[in-house]
């Protein structure tokens, strides 16, 4: 089974589960919204990890986001599809997770007519910068850890290298100092 087959929880929009739908047709125009995850992961210095997205990705292949993003299979408990997702992506494990809060978006990628339409909830990890990470090249071109400063100039400057829904992913995360 490919993972476009999986199944993903479709939500109303205050986040209550009204049915399941294919991760491929939750995604086909004009969308169905769903429930969905993203894990931020930072270091002591302050420093966020992201990923380019790999080239074989049906939305938006090739853009920077980030640490890693998903769905919980219908009755799946978030925190628990996050953490599997961040082994199979980055082969990470064993970071402890806080939910943000939530970012319900709408993306279309005019490259793959795709659609994002989700019901996001934003996860955030402590991890050392000297993390061990072994990516998963079929999901994850590469990898950089960048300042919250440089990452809210590109995202003001240069948003067409990034995922969508990054910066409103950010928008949940606290300035520091």
């Amino acid at each position: 089974m490919t993972r476009e087959q999986l199944l993903v929880e479709l939500v109303d929009p205050s986040g209550a589960a009204v049915g399941r739908s294919t991760v491929d047709e939750a995604h086909r125009l004009p969308g169905k919204l769903h429930r969905a995850f993203s894990v931020l992961l930072v270091d002591a210095a302050g420093r966020f990890l992201l990923q380019r997205r790999a080239a074989v990705k049906t939305r938006f292949p090739l853009r920077w986001a980030n640490a890693c993003c998903g769905h919980p299979e219908p009755g799946q408990r978030v925190a628990d599809a996050a953490a599997k997702r961040l082994d199979e992506e980055l082969g990470v494990v064993g970071v402890d997770l806080r939910e943000l809060g939530v970012y319900a978006y709408e993306a279309a990628d005019p490259e793959t007519d795709r659609i994002e339409c989700e019901y996001d909830h934003v996860l955030l990890g402590q991890v050392d910068a000297d993390l061990a990470m072994l990516p998963d090249p079929a999901e994850v071109a590469e990898v950089r850890w960048v300042s919250r400063g440089e990452l809210d100039r590109d995202l003001a400057h240069a948003a067409e290298g990034y995922a969508p829904w990054l910066s409103g992913v950010m928008s949940l995360v606290p300035h520091q100092g």
